[in-house]
């Protein structure tokens, strides 16, 4: 029992004083030091002559070298083991792992800055690109390769050339300077300057670039194009062209696989064939079923004409019928809030269509044109064109005429059913006004320009021929009217019960046509029931 109680103590005893001894360091562990030399694996026959090969080893037949996880072949070298380095002869082949593989006919190699300098039918090959120049230095520790006498690149369909450029094998990005061709089965690139992505196929175009794919032509200074899915994103005012019209944008994004383009702020899409332009801060355009829209300020402006009309709505959709056959036709539509100016002509209304296969542009919901001093409304406004010029015009519904006289306090007034005006080479040569007429018209003494009277007539049918804009002769059926002299004029005869002057709507310049100001309330044209067949009742 006592030897136990001692054992017991004793061991109690060790464990203080080990407790009290400090605790011992851990030896630090070596750091592991990075093996830069080149091995010679194989050679078939090694000599060494000083006073012709100076310290280089000779060697000949199937010479392989090892270095830092790469392996290098050729038929002889010379070997400078003091300078960690050798030259490379014929048939030179160098392979890091199973993704990189670097051929030529001569090759100087640096180990201590893993540098490779190939020389004569160089080929570089990674992955699914292929690099071919005549002069190549490859920097293994950064993973790239430069070329300056000139190179070519393989990237599956797209084939790559320039006067100097580099290869990064670790992004997989290239890039090219001088003289740059991209070119593939449907797209050929030329500029100076290109990033040119291989995982993606996407170019990053950095300077000034054309670019044609089939029927379109890019130009741009910076943008992206991919020539696998044959899209392109586009900076700085890039401009896209396809037969005959021209697509401008501080951001343009095109597709030449489906024919797609969409454009971001201070949009410019000119049909140079049509002669005529659309703007506004987006806009997209179909080449192949030529559809386009534009909104945001959206101005469309025709310039076929000698004066140039500038009209605006919210937004454009025009829509292509037949398209690329010899019956094809376009549908325009103008919504909401129309304001249209040219100088001989402004107009106003909800919404508007032109169809170039009848060439009618009809205008809806409270229409409104000016003409200097006249001024027409109706329901609805139909205008039919002859080679851009205005053959004949339509008011449906409630049509109204009214023309401001000289002295701008009386106006001739027409108002009927329905009105038309038919013209030649753009001059009104024969206006009529159907169904339910009403006249309110100021003779002129021509002797001294004074207002005879106001002549008030009612008739199922009027018809005015003029002549150089001067009326030249009035026909009108089974008339009933009363000429009254200025002194005896009714107060409820000046004006017919349909009248309204809207000076304050009118656009006063193509600046304008982006003010919308509507009538005044009270003044909006009132829909008007029309007749409708009877039911027909009859039992079976």
């Amino acid at each position: 029992m006592k030897r136990s109680l001692f054992v017991i103590l004793g061991l109690l005893v060790l464990a203080m004083v080990f407790a009290m001894q400090p605790a011992r360091k851990r030896a630090p562990r070596k750091k592991k030091v990075e093996d830069k030399r080149v091995y010679l694996v194989h050679a078939d026959n090694l000599h060494y002559n000083q006073f012709q090969n100076g310290d280089a080893q000779v060697l000949h037949g199937n010479v392989h070298f090892r270095h830092m996880g790469a392996n290098l072949y050729c038929d002889s070298a010379h070997f400078y083991e003091q300078t960690n380095s050798f030259e490379a002869f014929g048939h030179v082949k160098m392979l890091q792992g199973d993704t990189l593989k670097l051929f030529s006919d001569y090759a100087y190699y640096d180990g201590n800055d893993q540098l490779a300098q190939a020389r004569y039918n160089v080929v570089l090959k990674h992955r699914k690109s292929t690099l071919y120049t005549d002069s190549l230095d490859y920097d293994r520790m950064y993973n790239f390769g430069n070329f300056f006498e000139g190179g070519k690149l393989v990237d599956g369909k797209s084939t790559l050339t320039s006067d100097w450029g580099e290869y990064h094998t670790d992004t997989k990005m290239a890039i090219f300077y001088y003289d740059v061709r991209l070119k593939d089965q449907k797209m050929f690139l030329t500029t100076d300057s290109l990033y040119y992505d291989t995982q993606t196929s996407t170019a990053h175009i950095v300077g000034p670039s054309n670019i044609l794919s089939g029927d379109s032509h890019i130009y741009s200074e910076d943008g992206y194009y991919n020539t696998k899915t044959e899209s392109s994103e586009l900076f700085g005012r890039s401009v896209v062209k396809d037969q005959g019209k021209t697509l401008v944008g501080d951001s343009v994004y095109h597709n030449a696989h489906d024919g797609t383009n969409y454009a971001y702020r201070n949009v410019i899409l000119t049909d140079s064939v049509n002669k005529n332009m659309l703007t506004g801060d987006y806009c997209e355009y179909n080449d192949s079923t030529g559809y386009a829209m534009a909104t945001k300020r959206a101005v469309v402006i025709d310039f076929s004409q000698k004066d140039s009309l500038y009209m605006h709505a919210d937004t454009f959709k025009i829509f292509t019928f037949n398209n690329k056959t010899d019956s094809v036709y376009r549908k325009i539509h103008a919504y909401n809030k129309v304001r249209a100016y040219r100088v001989d002509v402004q107009a106003v209304c909800d919404s508007m269509v032109y169809n170039s296969k009848d060439s009618c542009l009809t205008m809806y919901h409270d229409p409104i044109v000016w003409n200097e001093n006249q001024q027409l409304f109706g329901e609805e406004i139909r205008v039919y064109m002859n080679d851009s010029t205005i053959d004949w015009a339509h008011v449906i519904g409630q049509a109204f005429s009214a023309e401001q006289m000289p002295d701008t306090v009386h106006f001739n007034q027409v108002s009927s059913k329905e009105m038309k005006a038919f013209f030649d080479h753009g001059q009104i040569r024969e206006s009529q006004a159907i169904d339910n007429v009403l006249i309110v018209y100021y003779p002129v003494d021509d002797a001294d320009s004074t207002l005879i009277g106001l002549n008030y007539t009612e008739t199922p049918l009027l018809k005015m021929f003029l002549e150089n804009r001067k009326m030249k002769r009035i026909w009108m059926q089974k008339p009933t009217g009363t000429l009254y002299p200025m002194t005896q004029i009714p107060p409820s005869k000046y004006f017919l019960p349909q009248y309204a002057w809207f000076d304050y709507i009118r656009p006063l310049d193509k600046d304008d046509i982006f003010n919308w100001r509507s009538k005044k309330e009270g003044t909006e044209l009132k829909e008007e029931k029309r007749r409708v067949a009877p039911k027909n009742n009859l039992k079976k």
